[in-house]
């Protein structure tokens, strides 16, 4: 029989070697195709009497990457969208999930010994399926990741990951794993038990077929009579266990994250019972956390919209792919170091430029250091650090970006040293030169800044955000002039970067700036109104928020902040209106020179060792006197007011045309500044809340506090027909 996606070649010995290589894919799936193929496969190792044992492997250098994005966006979609009752929901849902369930067991039942020898990543159904086979090896590659993610996108392992993993390491140990959603290198596996062996590669084969050789049990643990849990059934001895791990979550999901305590229960009541009732335990479960709003929100935006945006989704497919081969960057600082690094570590040659040689060589010792954090903690040798430095050039000197593809400038945040270095690479170039350039500005328009350039339609923004390396968003800013092989260009760029791009108009803040400012600033008009900030910082933790707005400040730097306003005020002039936000900013920053984390004064006293734990500063309570009891404040309003302010300069951005993608909305303001993930993002946020229920809670709001909170005619417009903010605005 042949298969569209599995190969497989059976040796004198009957062992079968079913290769995973599904050929329209750079990487394997379970998609509807695959699945209904492995159905057929379990039944002709089951029939096959040639057929006395198998090795799963794959073609491709990932295992498996799970559940195809495509089948969950139709059960998401069509599934939690219907108009059938909620029990009917469940149920389809419980159906759909069994089907995966069911073949993964009918794999273990079969009654022949199935190896998963794993050359690659897998991730969770990938997991799934190699924690279904009798034994498991894998390569003894640090970069190849094993690990069961559904967490972090607000689901459950649905595919027997809950009951199968602490039935082979324990409960103990599993918890972490699926509570976490980490993923683990080979040699941690092995330590768990998850594995049972690791080879290099030139062996995985070999390893696989002489255990089933040699013993080939086709029996699970768990299906043999005398199987017991490591450690016990969690309702003899693992009370205590569960008991503080749901407090542990509850104090670190503040109730916002279903899954965990999901997750929590179905270790808990399946490792209970026979593992054919666990399974459908798992699948009640999931079944009821996949029709929640926040996992249908956190599916949609951060697996569905996000994967589409990191494969470029938005970029102009007229135009043929580029490849930046060589990279200015202008200004050595942090940011400026940090955009070198990250580029250089994508194969890049970079010139780093600074006023003086010793600014740019500053930067690139800046880069050493963070490579030598990378080789303490095993993610890097002596050998990729002197790759990674030879690439890069320190220089003072402009003529040496004569040959780059891309300049990325990150200097001060201020527009008449910006026009400067503007001025000075581009007297480089003639007219026709295709180099683009990019400003990493977060708030002067793109379009002011382009009048330095003689090439407007090769000048574009962007916008990195720090930690540069860890973070994942680039925020792709256009004027008028952006031509749109600039686009392209500059998003080839980013995907070679492995980051996320969200691409907006041209505006005063942009999008990611305009937002977080306003959540910001929340916290600081609470603080002046006499809100303990102790509170406010908490509220802002409930509400969902990964940093309060205060401590966020701080780590954005209240100096930057006295610039931007500083650079309103210039280019505003007599329509620049001061608030008490922007006093008491200049009241921090003037007068008591408090400048955020980088100077360790701010809101908070920050220790200059990092391990050691800021606190508020004493000198708020003569700024901002505390006045108001904690019986006389409404939390929940309190928490409406951060999460409804940043939401409704979402929507003037959508409003003014700075956004044209609601994926770009969502996205954007969850990497980029972290709004709330359970909701989704702010564009879904509306729709999770109800768009009535939002303009009237918003104009309560407003009417209380002020203006900021008036809902935008779009979105009162879109309330009055009853018409969902996502269906109505969403081109996808």
């Amino acid at each position: 029989m042949s298969y569209k996606n599995f190969n497989i070649d059976i040796d004198k010995d009957g062992i079968a070697l079913v290769t995973w290589d599904m050929p329209e894919r750079s990487v394997n799936v379970v998609d509807a195709v695959a699945a209904a193929e492995f159905v057929a496969l379990i039944e002709q190792f089951k029939t096959d009497a040639q057929i006395k044992g198998v090795v799963l492997t794959s073609a491709k250098q990932v295992f498996c990457a799970g559940l195809d994005l495509q089948m969950l966006k139709h059960e998401g979609g069509e599934l939690a969208d219907s108009s059938t009752k909620e029990e009917d929901k469940i149920k389809s849902t419980f159906d759909s999930v069994q089907r995966m369930t069911k073949f993964l067991r009918a794999l273990e039942t079969c009654g022949k010994p199935i190896v998963a020898a794993l050359n690659g990543l897998a991730l969770g159904g990938g997991l799934e399926i190699a924690l279904a086979c009798h034994y498991r090896v894998v390569v003894n590659d640090p970069r190849l990741k094993l690990g069961l993610p559904e967490v972090t996108i607000g689901l459950l392992p649905g595919a027997g990951g809950t009951q199968r993993l602490p039935r082979l390491i324990g409960v103990e140990k599993a918890l972490p794993m699926l509570l976490q959603g980490k993923s683990i290198d080979p040699q941690t596996a092995l330590k768990l038990g998850l594995v049972n062996k690791m080879v290099s590669a030139d062996k995985l084969i070999d390893e696989a077929k002489h255990w089933l050789r040699e013993e080939g049990n086709p029996v699970q643990a768990w299906d043999e009579k005398t199987f017991r849990v490591s450690g016990g059934k969690p309702t003899q001895t693992g009370e205590q266990l569960f008991a503080m791990g749901n407090a542990m979550l509850r104090a670190k999901t503040k109730g916002n994250y279903p899954a965990p305590h999901y997750i929590m229960s179905c270790v808990y009541e399946g490792v209970s019972v026979p593992i054919d009732a666990g399974l459908r335990i798992e699948s009640r479960y999931f079944a009821k956390l996949f029709l929640r709003p926040e996992s249908k929100n956190m599916v949609n935006s951060l697996f569905i919209n996000m994967q589409a945006l990191g494969k470029g989704a938005r970029r102009p497919q007229h135009v043929p792919p580029s490849k930046i081969a060589k990279l200015g960057v202008l200004g050595a600082g942090m940011m400026g170091a940090a955009i070198a690094h990250v580029s250089a570590r994508a194969g890049m040659k970079i010139v780093l430029l600074d006023s003086e040689l010793k600014l740019a060589e500053k930067g690139k010792a800046h880069v050493a250091a963070q490579v030598d954090r990378a080789i303490e903690r095993g993610r890097a040798n002596e050998s990729q650090k002197q790759i990674l430095l030879d690439s890069i050039q320190p220089t003072s000197d402009y003529a040496d970006l004569k040959e780059c593809d891309l300049i990325i400038e990150a200097v001060f945040e201020d527009k008449s040293i910006k026009a400067e270095v503007v001025k000075q690479a581009e007297a480089q170039f003639t007219k026709e030169t295709e180099t683009v350039f990019g400003t990493n500005t977060s708030t002067i328009p793109i379009t002011e800044l382009a009048q330095a350039s003689i090439r407007p339609d090769k000048f574009i923004g962007v916008h990195f955000f720090s930690p540069v390396e860890r973070m994942q968003l680039v925020e792709i800013i256009i004027s008028k002039t952006t031509s749109e092989e600039t686009l392209a260009k500059t998003m080839d760029y980013v995907a070679a970067l492995r980051k996320v791009p969200i691409i907006v108009n041209d505006s005063r803040g942009f999008y990611t700036s305009r937002c977080v400012s306003t959540y910001i600033t929340e916290g600081q008009l609470m603080l002046m109104e006499g809100i303990d900030p102790v509170l406010i910082e908490n509220l802002g933790i409930m509400a969902g928020m990964p940093m309060p707005p205060l401590a966020l400040n701080d780590e954005v730097a209240l100096d930057l902040s006295y610039k931007i306003y500083q650079q309103y005020k210039a280019d505003l002039g007599e329509k620049f209106t001061a608030t008490a936000a922007s006093d008491l900013i200049e009241n921090m920053v003037v007068k008591h020179k408090r400048l955020g984390k980088k100077n360790g004064k701010g809101f908070y006293d920050w220790p200059s060792d990092p391990k050691g734990v800021k606190k508020l500063w004493h000198g708020l309570a003569d700024i901002a006197p505390v006045t108001k009891r904690i019986d006389d404040i409404d939390i929940e309003e309190l928490k409406r007011r951060l999460l409804y302010i940043q939401t409704i300069e979402m929507v003037r951005c959508v409003d003014e045309n700075v956004i044209t993608d609601l994926r770009d909305a969502d996205i954007g303001a969850i990497l980029g500044w972290g709004f709330a993930p359970f909701t989704g993002g702010p564009a879904s946020f509306i729709d999770m809340i109800g768009i009535e229920r939002f303009v009237a809670e918003a104009d309560e709001l407003a009417e209380k506090y002020g203006e900021r909170f008036a809902p935008p005619p779009l979105l009162r417009d879109l309330a009055s027909k009853q018409t969902p903010f996502l269906q109505a605005l969403n081109k996808n």
